[in-house]
């Protein structure tokens, strides 16, 4: 048995005209799916599936907590999910994304929805991953502080910035009549 076997659904042995499943993602089921996000958690998940004549409209709820590393020190981080997403999918000749269906073989006739419940959670998470102020590891950021650029660096001070070889551009001038 893999280590997935469990989120494969049946699609074409499907025998009511709705499904309900429900998972417990935790550290194991994160570190499997070997994703470059993270690979720690607690994510409850509810999916539902509901068939329409040919088309299988899948439901995700998912709740709980991921440990993300910081963007700033690097330490761990928990955040919160709470997020619902949909999948459409229906049997075809071949495995195909048809940017909102998915196409399943209808000779295999199941879909594994393991990496979907993955991606659902990433896509969740908040751009800026951070600590909140003063909570980051205090070792690294003092290290940040002493090898970040002062402002004059970071381009406050327009004249100090400017590179020699292009400031004979600055005096250019576009003729807008032409």
């Amino acid at each position: 048995m893999g280590r997935f076997d469990k989120y494969n659904v049946d699609l074409k042995g499907m025998k009511t005209s709705s499904l309900e499943m429900e998972f417990d993602l935790d550290n194991a089921f994160f570190a499997d799916i070997d994703g470059e996000e993270f690979q720690k958690g607690a994510v409850r998940a509810k999916v539902t599936v509901k068939k329409n004549r040919e088309i299988f409209d899948f439901s995700f709820e998912m709740a709980g907590t991921v440990i993300v590393p910081c963007d700033r020190c690097l330490d761990d981080l928990e955040i919160d999910v709470d997020t619902e997403s949909t999948l459409r999918v229906k049997l075809g000749d071949s495995y195909a994304d048809e940017g909102d269906i998915v196409i399943v073989p209808e000779n295999e006739g199941d879909l594994n929805i393991a990496w979907y419940l993955y991606e659902f959670i990433v896509l969740a998470l908040p751009m800026k991953r951070v600590h909140a102020p003063g909570k980051c590891n205090h070792e690294m950021t003092g290290k940040l502080k002493r090898h970040s650029v002062d402002a004059d660096e970071c381009g406050e001070n327009e004249e100090a910035q400017i590179d020699p070889r292009w400031a004979g551009l600055k005096d250019l001038q576009i003729d807008e009549d032409n």
